[in-house]
């Protein structure tokens, strides 16, 4: 029997269509794979709002998607998270993101900017087409998956927050909320959570400001209501539930490099020849591959070197990491 080549099956089929676009059956199908609904108020299967009408996330073709690339199942991509305000365990996103409210929701703009200003969750879904984007999604823990993502490049909105020329990096905070979030004690962070770009890296047109998956709205456990996606380094660097972007002069802090910087440096782009110093990053297990293809070599820049890598020309990327 002949193996289906990367490329040849359709989105809506890598999870059946009729699974991922209809509630009842999805939440049926999750239980019948070991994903029991949590029982007690308000505890359930977490879903988005967009999965009761999935089609609402109209998206358009993408001159930036990957092409060749088969997708990751919708359920592995939303029951296999690091997203630590709902625990520091695979599956706690999942199981715990129910208590995350998505509406209201504002992103705030500070910093080095013409006018510091608010955005309403609508009103950035407003602002331009959103594109349906596939690309590489690398974790520095050495698993990495694909993902077709929803949105628009982040430079949109940068363009919109009329940054200074005195604007060099961008921050992004995420929301910290004991009365939705976890926040565990154990995961040893500071909330909120911190991460950061230089001005070109979050310009770059492969940047994205991301508010679905696989044509719905993104789902609790992946960042809703918003995050961004930066395809070529490590998945911490895409900071997930965004509530205030920051304009700033210098290199901002970040969590995972204030609190290791010997592990997690302030760049973080997928490199496999600097290895972390408790694992090695040259391979890399491919979440719902086959078990034959899971462990696959890691590509550079995590594939986008030819688009990314002149933004490092000159730069020493084994020490600046």
């Amino acid at each position: 029997m002949e193996m289906p080549k990367p490329g040849d099956i359709p989105l809506s089929e890598v999870t059946p269509k009729d699974v991922y676009m209809n509630r009842r059956r999805f939440m049926a199908g999750a239980a019948a794979l070991g994903a029991a609904a949590l029982a007690g108020e308000g505890r359930r299967l977490i879903r988005p709002a967009g999965v009761e009408a999935a089609e609402n996330l109209a998206t358009v073709p993408s001159k930036y998607s990957t092409p060749g690339l088969t997708p990751t199942p919708f359920y592995d991509i939303t029951h296999y998270n690091n997203f630590y305000e709902f625990g520091v365990q695979k599956g706690d996103p999942a199981a715990n993101a129910w208590r995350l409210k998505t509406r209201p929701w504002s992103v705030k703009i500070e910093g080095e900017v013409k006018q510091e200003q608010t955005f309403d969750i609508d009103t950035l879904l407003k602002l331009r087409p959103m594109e349906q984007r596939v690309y590489r999604f690398r974790c520095v823990e050495a698993w990495s998956m694909v993902i077709p993502w929803a949105g628009y490049s982040l430079s949109e909105l940068i363009n919109e927050c009329q940054p200074k020329p005195t604007a060099k990096f961008v921050q992004f905070i995420s929301l910290a909320d004991s009365k939705t979030e976890l926040l565990p004690w154990n995961s040893g962070i500071s909330w909120p959570y911190r991460e950061g770009l230089r001005m070109d890296e979050a310009m770059h047109p492969l940047t994205l400001l991301t508010f679905g998956l696989y044509g719905q709205d993104l789902p609790n456990q992946d960042g809703a209501p918003v995050r961004v996606v930066v395809p070529w380094k490590y998945g911490f660097k895409s900071a997930k539930s965004i509530v205030k972007i920051r304009f700033v002069k210098n290199q901002p802090e970040t969590t995972w490099n204030d609190m290791a910087p010997t592990e997690y440096g302030f760049y973080s782009n997928v490199n496999p020849n600097r290895d972390h110093p408790r694992w090695s990053q040259k391979t890399e297990r491919v979440i719902g591959a086959p078990l034959w293809k899971q462990r696959q070599p890691t590509l550079m820049f995590n594939g986008y070197g030819d688009q990314v890598a002149s933004l490092y020309k000159g730069m020493n990327l084994m020490r600046d990491y």
